[in-house]
């Protein structure tokens, strides 16, 4: 790696330019590092998301993630005109990635209701558990943005648990009425373990008796509302 000695000059992580390099050094950095990448978007985004699973949202910045993945500092900006249009992004693909593990869950457990529930419960908690700061991201992203892609992607991966609620109303498993209402119950539920997974209160190996007895609760509190 090209070290560059600078006098004078302050490097943050929202400066791109180093008014002390000379000519030479600029083009220099620029053979050390290409601007083009066959795939940069993608790899930014996966490096931003290591880098916040590993050390945190704070330490995400466009010129480490340029040097993580070996291109020209302005290089990041062709995608993500700032650090927030990033971390957006970032937050825009969790969503994803956590609509498509919640469905691949209740694929996998067959057609009965309380195995798909329990299935959805566990593959959510693992997420929020896994990447629990990339979870604190999205939800804030969320709340901030209350339209536009990050807001659709958030809809996307929590319909998978409403279509779920959706047949167990009408398989009778649970209760009728608003279905937002009772996933809003299911959601509480299973978002209080994965915060006492994170917070060190519950142990790993106990998620799994949890969730049981957890979706035990609440369809028998569903059916005895009906």
């Amino acid at each position: 790696m090209l070290e560059v000695v600078m006098s004078n000059n302050v490097v943050d992580d929202h400066n791109d330019v180093n008014d002390n390099l000379s000519p030479p050094d600029r083009r220099e950095l620029l053979v050390e590092r290409p601007y083009h990448h066959g795939n940069l978007r993608t790899a930014l985004l996966a490096e931003a998301e290591r880098t916040v699973r590993e050390r945190g949202v704070h330490d995400v910045s466009l010129r480490q993630l340029a040097r993580e993945v070996g291109v020209s500092h302005g290089a990041p900006r062709r995608h993500f005109h700032d650090r927030q249009a990033l971390l957006d992004a970032l937050a825009e693909a969790g969503f994803e990635r956590l609509g498509d593990e919640l469905r691949g869950a209740i694929d996998d457990a067959g057609e009965d209701f309380t195995e798909r529930l329990r299935a959805i419960a566990a593959a959510y908690i693992r997420f929020a558990t896994h990447d629990a700061a990339l979870l604190e991201l999205m939800f804030a992203g969320k709340h901030r943005e209350q339209s536009g892609a990050l807001n659709e992607a958030a809809e996307r991966a929590f319909s998978v648990m409403l279509e779920l609620i959706e047949q167990g109303q009408a398989e009778g498993a649970l209760e009728p009425g608003e279905p937002k209402r009772v996933g809003l119950v299911l959601f509480a539920t299973i978002q209080g373990i994965a915060a006492l997974v994170s917070g060190g209160m519950v142990d790993a190996e106990q998620v799994g008796e949890l969730v049981a007895d957890a979706i035990l609760h609440f369809l028998r509190g569903s059916r005895s509302a009906t």
